[in-house]
């Protein structure tokens, strides 16, 4: 579906159906410290699954209701209402799961508080917004949306509304992420250089194939016309395929493969450690190399992304290779490498003596930190960071809509790179990927000619630690010999 269509919905999303509701609502239903919040589920098929068994898990010490569900299958929307209650039974709740196969019509339920979004990615957009304008606050799984004008179309109606957003990023509940910031911003392996994160797998059937079909999948118990969304604008028409409905990340049309369903989760994370947001040029790269199984995603693919901070972040990948690379952050004195579970290394870097480093850290010598750590698993930590930010009213979540913005500009923009063969820049002023020029490399050679000094990450406060380069003696010897004097002799 073309950006032209999308943004058809954008312009008119919450027209009609839920205008009503938007102006009652929106003002701002705040449940209190004491007050049950009620959660509604759309798209309750796959991931959104783990969402339900966290949020039962977490009813009783969170006061939370699992109370509706929403899904254009028959089978996943009685499924599921059967588990939350059965749950529900067990913890002595009486109320009854509500089912519902539009989601418009939970979005009008007053009842509701809390909406779960857990669709293909093509929908995101479009019912984060409505559910904020209905005077919902919304768990919205990655991506936030599946394009860069809906980022901020999201960005915009979360604002407008006063609603709670988190992102279903959970690694970003992991603390070891803005741990390792807090070292960074204060100067511990000096000027922020380049990050690089990864996502490999492999599977001798095709990624995503692994989710089963089954003959009951049929136009007769599916929505077909609700899952695409044609009629608002968000995919095309085509006839009823088992594969296009239960393994849509592999198709363009709903979702973006290891772009949206992978890198995401990398890139959210890496750039909150380094301390970047908005990235100022990217290129795409990659192809379909071995998965010929009519899927129209890559198999192999590479993003890099350059900011205005002076910095580089690299997130590579295929689907047919499960052997990693590091995940690290490259500073020039030393290096963060993640472990996991909390743990990361500091390895310092050797500059020799000359450097002023050796007055606070010795070289080649690593340090190992273990982050405070909450007991629980990501699901719960990100779930228990959302209801915590809405009773007290806390619009930055750990994974709020400006770093899921962030996250996807960077990404769709290496899906567009790759599709289109086009380098990138992103216009911050008009929230937009626009065609690259030779301006980029320009600025940075002009700035080294001027004998300049490096930008750095967001939240720097460490001066220029580790920054700036120790001139040798014999560089006095450097420079344009001027009607044949030496400039070494000229001053």
């Amino acid at each position: 579906m073309g950006d032209l269509s999308r943004r058809g919905f954008l312009q008119g999303s919450a027209a009609g159906v839920i205008a009503t509701a938007a102006s009652a609502n929106a003002a701002g239903k705040v449940a209190g410290a004491s007050e049950t919040l009620k959660i509604g589920f759309i798209g309750v098929g796959g991931r959104c699954q783990a969402h339900i068994r966290t949020a039962l898990k977490l009813s009783k010490s969170q006061n939370l209701l699992c109370m509706a569900v929403c899904d254009v299958f028959d089978e996943y929307l009685e499924n599921s209402a059967k588990k939350i209650d059965d749950a529900n039974a067990e913890m002595g709740i009486k109320t009854k799961c509500k089912k519902y196969t539009d989601y418009r019509k939970l979005l009008e339920d007053k009842d509701i508080d809390v909406v779960c979004i857990a669709t293909p990615d093509h929908w995101h957009a479009k019912m984060t917004i409505e559910a904020c304008e209905a005077g919902k606050d919304v768990y919205c799984e990655k991506p936030m949306t599946k394009t860069i004008e809906e980022a901020y179309a999201v960005v915009d109606a979360v604002k407008k509304n006063n609603r709670v957003m988190q992102v279903g990023v959970q690694s970003t509940s992991d603390p070891q992420y803005r741990h390792a910031n807090d070292k960074i911003i204060d100067g511990r392996i000096g000027k922020v250089l380049q990050g690089q994160t990864h996502y490999y797998r492999n599977s001798n059937i095709g990624m995503w194939r692994n989710y089963k079909l089954t003959e009951n999948m049929t136009p007769k118990n599916i929505d077909w016309d609700m899952f695409l969304g044609t009629k608002f604008g968000l995919a095309p028409k085509v006839p009823f395929d088992r594969a296009r409905f239960k393994q849509w990340r592999c198709y363009w049309d709903y979702g973006g493969g290891m772009f949206t369903d992978l890198f995401v989760h990398r890139t959210t994370r890496m750039i909150i450690a380094m301390g970047l947001r908005q990235p100022a040029r990217v290129v795409g790269a990659g192809g379909i190399y071995l998965e010929y199984d009519d899927r129209t995603v890559p198999d192999v693919a590479t993003v890099v992304a350059d900011f205005d901070e002076g910095a580089q972040l690299l997130v590579t990948s295929t689907m047919c290779n499960d052997y990693k690379i590091q995940e690290v952050i490259r500073g020039h004195t030393a290096t963060v490498v993640f472990r996991g579970k909390g743990r990361y290394d500091i390895e310092n870097q050797n500059l020799g003596k000359r450097d002023v480093i050796y007055e606070t850290q010795k070289p080649n010598e690593t340090e190992q930190v273990q982050a405070p750590r909450p007991e629980g698993s990501e699901d719960t930590l990100h779930w228990t960071n959302f209801v915590e930010c809405i009773r007290s009213r806390n619009f930055h979540t750990n994974n709020d809509p400006e770093i899921g913005a962030a996250a996807i500009t960077i990404i769709n923009m290496g899906v567009i790179s790759y599709r289109e063969g086009r380098a990138l820049f992103f216009d911050k002023d008009n929230r937009k990927a626009v065609n690259a020029d030779a301006s980029w490399a320009k600025k940075w050679e002009q700035r080294s000619i001027e004998k300049g000094k490096p930008s750095h990450v967001i939240g720097w406060h460490a001066g220029e630690k580790g920054s700036l380069l120790r001139s040798p003696p014999w560089m006095k010897l450097a420079g344009p010999w001027v009607n044949g004097v030496d400039p070494a002799k000229a001053t």
